[in-house]
């Protein structure tokens, strides 16, 4: 690999990773974090939440900007604001600070993807573009799954949050130095006016669709869509988005262009590529979820249940460099395919095989070299085969988009059945209790069960059951919370199982489209030539 190549690639990995460590290193600290402040676990959790919300909104402003003011001079720009902002949020003194130096800090760390990705499709020859968004797309997804582990070490070793934050600041700064240094900017910039209105309704837009999907409730979810929080800022969010699109419509040809091409929305491939990320975010944040697994189902203590996660942040980097090789040999449809395949049986063994560790660290490793196999090549490669040299960063900033509103979306769908399974508590407990032959009263089945009504904290229930002398009624007990919790995650598996091959028959359906194009577009030039 050249020199002027190799450098920028390094670069942009490093950020990569950076970015996408710090929404998973603060999952560990919540609790220390809502202390610190004194505010209740509801309001602690908007931590995550803007964060998120953060990435969305800087992922369009990113891609197209980069495409008019040059890869380099966003990339350094996205880095100081991720600095400045994790700055800010180590020094903040109130909690309002905290959330808005978040923001600050989200705005920088979302589009070093999108830009690193770009730059990849822009300067890297066809036959190694594979390899190299492999690589972003693999630190991007052991970032993702590490982070909750890194930051766990982190407050044990410093014991203060504050250094969860502070570390990304030297870090940063090197990167910036670095890029100024190794980055070669010889891109061709796009000098159409930027449509600000257009990246304005887009955001509020994005921003209103996914605050309504942060006001379901998991457990009661038919309920909770009939609430005003929900369906008012969902549809204000799709009027938003379906203004957006006739507004960017009116500007194809125009002096301004519009921040997504809506010839390139008018393209079946293109809209099913943007499904298959959609997709391929809903698995990752399965994944989120397997930790818990570990700890509740499979009794692994949470000491111990970082080490037992490692196969799988290990798999999902040889899935994510095999998938870039795979691209770059086969080609993005057939890796996507074996991608669906994989994900879906190693999410189909836990509900119906995993019972020991030693079986979890192979179903594990299937999912992560599936979902690794997603992330970063395939999808790019897809997403900018037909957006021209001038549109490719919102090509990908557009794919990003609908990755990182599944990512948003699913936790909510996957949370509501590992609470919904325990209003079974109560059965459970009584059909163990009626197979023992065991007479409890009416009353005490009924403080058992509510126990654990709410499934928030299966360990501290464990806990709490362990300590019950009578050595039948706590192992029916015991149990019962096993078999409850197996529920809950069995569903959650199975509906990930559902978003893998909905991912196989997506890539499947994109590959007869994508032979039908090329085979239009030859046509065309042969009638016209």
């Amino acid at each position: 690999m050249q020199k002027q190549m190799k450098w920028p690639l390094i670069l942009f990995a490093i950020g990569v990773f950076m970015a996408a460590l710090d929404n998973g290193i603060i999952t560990s600290s919540l609790t220390t974090l809502n202390a610190s402040f004194g505010v209740s676990p509801t309001w602690g959790a908007w931590t995550i939440t803007l964060y998120t919300l953060g990435l969305a909104v800087s992922v369009p402003i990113a891609g197209k900007l980069s495409d008019r003011y040059g890869r380099k001079k966003l990339f350094l720009i996205e880095v100081a604001l991720f600095g400045i902002g994790s700055l800010l949020v180590a020094l903040s003194t109130s909690f309002t600070f905290f959330l808005i130096a978040r923001v600050i800090q989200a705005l920088g760390g979302g589009g070093i993807f999108i830009i690193a990705s770009s730059y990849v499709l822009s300067k890297f020859p066809a036959e190694r573009q594979g390899t190299a968004l492999g690589l972003l797309g693999g630190m991007n997804g052991v970032a993702a799954i590490l982070g909750p582990n890194v930051g766990a070490f982190i407050l044990d070793l410093t014991g203060n949050w504050h250094w969860l934050f502070l570390i990304n600041v030297p870090i940063a700064i090197l990167l910036f130095i670095a890029g100024i240094r190794f980055i070669q900017e010889e891109q061709e910039l796009n000098r159409a006016a930027v449509d600000w209105s257009g990246i304005a309704v887009l955001t509020l837009g994005v921003l209103s669709l996914m605050y309504s999907f942060s006001n379901l409730d998991g457990v009661n979810m038919l309920q909770s869509l009939g609430s005003p929080m929900f369906y008012g800022f969902f549809l204000a969010g799709v009027i938003l988005l379906v203004l957006f699109y006739f507004m960017e419509k009116r500007l194809e040809g125009s002096e301004r262009e519009p921040v997504v091409s809506t010839q390139l929305l008018g393209i079946a491939s293109f809209r099913w590529t943007l499904l298959i990320a959609f997709f391929s975010g809903a698995i990752l944040a399965s994944v989120i979820f397997i930790p818990g697994f570990v700890e509740q189902y499979l009794g692994v203590s949470n000491t111990a249940s970082g080490y037992w996660f490692t196969p799988l942040a290990l798999a999902s980097g040889i899935g994510a460099a095999g998938g870039g090789f795979l691209v770059d040999r086969r080609g993005p449809i057939w890796t996507l395919s074996v991608a669906g395949l994989l994900s879906a049986i190693g999410f189909l063994l836990f509900p119906l095989w995993v019972e020991q560790i030693w079986q979890f660290v192979i179903a594990s490793t299937l999912v992560g070299i599936g979902f690794g196999m997603m992330l970063g090549a395939p999808v790019n490669v897809l997403v900018t085969e037909q957006a021209g040299e001038n549109n490719k960063g919102i090509a990908v900033a557009t794919s990003s988009l609908f990755r990182q509103m599944a990512m948003a979306i699913a936790p909510t769908i996957f949370a509501g059945f590992l609470a919904r399974s325990f209003i079974n508590l109560g059965s459970n407990i009584q059909a163990g209790f009626a197979d023992k032959g065991i007479q409890v009263p009416p009353e005490m089945l009924q403080q058992y069960a509510s126990g654990g009504s709410s499934g928030s904290d299966v360990s501290s229930l464990t806990e709490g059951l362990s300590q019950i002398p009578d050595e039948g009624i706590r192992d029916v007990l015991l149990q019962a919370v096993h078999q409850t919790t197996g529920e809950g995650y069995n569903g959650l598996f199975w509906s990930a199982v559902v978003f893998s091959v909905l991912t196989l028959v997506a890539a499947l359906i994109t590959g007869r489209l994508r032979q039908k194009e090329k085979s239009h577009h030859v046509k065309s030039v042969s009638t016209n030539g």
